[in-house]
């Protein structure tokens, strides 16, 4: 792919500046026509190959729109990952990766990338992987297992989805290689139902009409940590959320899975039916339409868009954002108390590892130098988990001083320390 070409300001859009940024992400896809539309299913040849749409959702529950963002196409694979999550919260971690690995392929979409000794597919996110998952959601039957990945998906995208009745029949009649992949997994004992139930559920999966403002929500609740910030619905769990981000990172480009980290560098997944899924862990999800694919089946022009995004905003995941603030705010001395003055430390917004770190390092000088450590937690909105697990044990480790008075307290009126526990 070209490199992006270099970004000229414009004046913004004051009612709403995040779609002028994508307004001109567009317009800078718009030029690249090459690729070609997907021929191994028919039905995809009926796209319109100047389509191109784009849109963003934060983990707020706002939505930024541009281009054809409400012209449907069919999910195809960029339902591998959200199905791999419904497979993950119904079954757990443990019981996923007996029949699946979550090491990158390096091949393309539909190769035969089954481990020698298990039998397992390599990812979730090659199509042998992304059969096995359909096939242990629960249900007998095909259209059992379909209701119960619709639902799903449903909830990822905060409204009913339909199923395109074409393209599933045109899936169905030309899915030999897939049934291929089916059977083959059978044979090795990884496969969770029969080949042929498993691909029939998996057709329909595939078939499901979103568009880019649906993708771009089914990934900001993957980003929120599984919560759909549109409906406020808890769609999975915090660690499946973790677990399939983790997975998309590293295999959600197929064999360009490397190229992408190093230029894009945010968790996604491709489609054959034109639509890319993208997001920003704890702030954004981004979805993607344009049908015209490169020779590994992602869409040239929603690489562009990303690529651009990415590049002209800073949002590679691994991005350098400078030296953080400091967590500590201010020192005081408090000479009031008899037998020795406290020290109170004002601490300000969001604490983390890292930034508790910095706090009992730089304060554990003043542990026992007369007087009481005071860690006023009065102006911090957050504190991630570990951290808070280090403050709250601060004051037993420290013990009491000669004068029977606590070496540390803490003071914590908002109850930023306790969270959800």
């Amino acid at each position: 792919m070209a490199d992006a070409e270099p970004y000229e300001p414009t004046i913004p859009d004051l009612r709403d500046p995040i779609r002028a940024a994508l307004d001109s992400v567009l317009d800078v896809a718009r030029p690249h026509t090459d690729g070609a539309l997907a021929s191994y299913i028919p039905e995809l040849t009926r796209a319109d190959p100047e389509a191109l749409g784009a849109a963003l959702a934060s983990v707020r529950g706002s939505v930024h729109e541009s281009g054809d963002s409400e012209t449907t196409f069919t999910i195809q694979s960029v339902s591998k990952p959200f199905v791999f999550a419904l497979a993950l919260e119904q079954s757990g971690l443990a019981e996923v990766i007996r029949h699946v690995g979550v090491e990158p392929s390096g091949e393309p979409f539909n190769a035969i990338s089954l481990e020698p000794a298990t039998g397992r597919p390599l990812n979730p996110l090659i199509n042998a992987g992304a059969i096995v998952m359909s096939s242990l959601i629960t249900g007998d039957t095909a259209a059992e297992k379909f209701a119960i990945i619709h639902a799903g998906l449903n909830a990822f995208a905060a409204r009913e989805l339909d199923l395109d009745e074409s393209v599933f029949e045109s899936e169905h009649a030309t899915g030999d290689r897939n049934r291929a992949l089916a059977y083959l997994t059978q044979s090795a004992g990884t496969l969770g139902s029969t080949a042929e139930v498993a691909t029939g559920a998996y057709f329909r999966q595939c078939s499901v009409s979103v568009n880019a403002r649906d993708l771009a929500i089914m990934a900001a609740t993957l980003a929120n940590g599984g919560r759909n910030p549109i409906s406020g619905e808890r769609v999975i769990g915090e660690d499946v959320a973790r677990w399939t981000t983790s997975v998309m990172t590293s295999c959600g480009m197929y064999d360009a899975s490397g190229d992408w980290l190093v230029h894009v560098g945010l968790p996604a997944k491709s489609g054959v039916g034109g639509g890319i899924v993208a997001m920003q862990p704890e702030e954004f999800g981004i979805g993607t339409f344009s049908p015209r694919l490169d020779a590994r089946g992602n869409s040239v022009r929603g690489i562009v868009m990303l690529r651009t995004l990415s590049e002209r905003y800073g949002l590679h995941m691994l991005q350098h954002r400078g030296a953080p603030h400091s967590p500590i705010a201010q020192l005081e001395r408090d000479d009031r108390v008899e037998g020795g003055g406290d020290t109170i430390a004002r601490l300000r917004g969001e604490v983390f590892f890292a930034g508790a770190e910095e706090v009992l390092t730089r304060l554990a000088p003043l542990v026992g130098d007369g007087g009481c450590l005071v860690l006023d937690f009065s102006n911090v909105t957050r504190v991630g988990d570990a951290a808070a697990a280090l403050f709250r044990g601060l004051p037993d480790v420290a013990g009491l001083g000669p004068d029977g008075r606590p070496r540390v307290a803490v003071l914590d009126p908002e109850g930023v320390l306790v969270g959800d526990a």
